[in-house]
């Protein structure tokens, strides 16, 4: 009679070249680079906004007596909309990892439309005249002065080049978004954290080593 080994044949080469392709798929790849580039957009995006927001946007000057006064408006003095919608962008981008499914779809969409919305303040928004009128009548204290020789700067539209990084994130989220990870995500699966690695593996069980083999594992540890 023909003796019978107990130790279990080796895996089959089809099966050794499924256990050494990747696990992890191309989507998954291009999903957690979307995510960095998605953050790295915002974030410096809502940055440019708002630092742009408290540059002068706009210059004239009004008269006292034989005088010229020179006068400038930053632009939250023009408009405040665009640094408020970059924060609210600055929020929805965090929240896009706090939701899934139709919450983060509605989420990355407020983030588009922040940085939309944002850049077309900016560019299309008041020109600074209202505010540097405002500003003429305190300083002369006469409610019926006015700005003449009004200029504006170029930091509208730096303004507006920062709402489009957030505008381009918000994009981002919208077309990668159901790849990437939530908050608490590794939770979902079975109700405790994903660190099952250090499985127990009996070196007397020779079907626990191949397990472990398979698993990516030493079993030798």
């Amino acid at each position: 009679m023909g003796c019978v080994s107990a130790v279990p044949p080796p895996p089959s080469e089809a099966a050794s070249d499924a256990a050494s392709e990747p696990d992890e798929a191309p989507d998954s790849r291009s999903g957690r680079r979307s995510v960095a580039v998605a953050l790295l957009l915002g974030a410096l995006g809502a940055t440019v906004v708002l630092l742009a927001s408290g540059r002068v946007w706009a210059r004239g000057t009004t008269a006292i007596g034989s005088d010229a006064l020179q006068l400038s408006a930053d632009g939250r003095d023009v408009s405040g909309l665009p640094a408020a919608l970059a924060i609210v962008g600055l929020a929805a981008l965090v929240a896009v990892f706090a939701v899934r499914g139709k919450g983060r779809v509605l989420v990355s969409g407020l983030l588009a439309l922040s940085g939309l919305g944002a850049a077309l303040s900016a560019v299309f928004g008041p020109d600074g005249r209202r505010a540097l009128d405002a500003q003429a009548a305190r300083t002369t204290a006469d409610t019926a002065a006015h700005v003449a020789g009004l200029t504006q700067t170029t930091w509208p539209y730096v303004t507006a080049a920062g709402a489009v990084l957030i505008l381009f994130a918000g994009l981002l989220a919208l077309r990668f978004g159901r790849s990437w990870p939530s908050m608490g995500g590794r939770y979902e699966r079975d109700g405790s954290p994903r660190a099952r690695r250090a499985a127990a593996v009996d070196p007397d069980r020779p079907e626990d080593l191949w397990k472990a083999l398979d698993r990516g594992e030493d079993p030798t540890r």
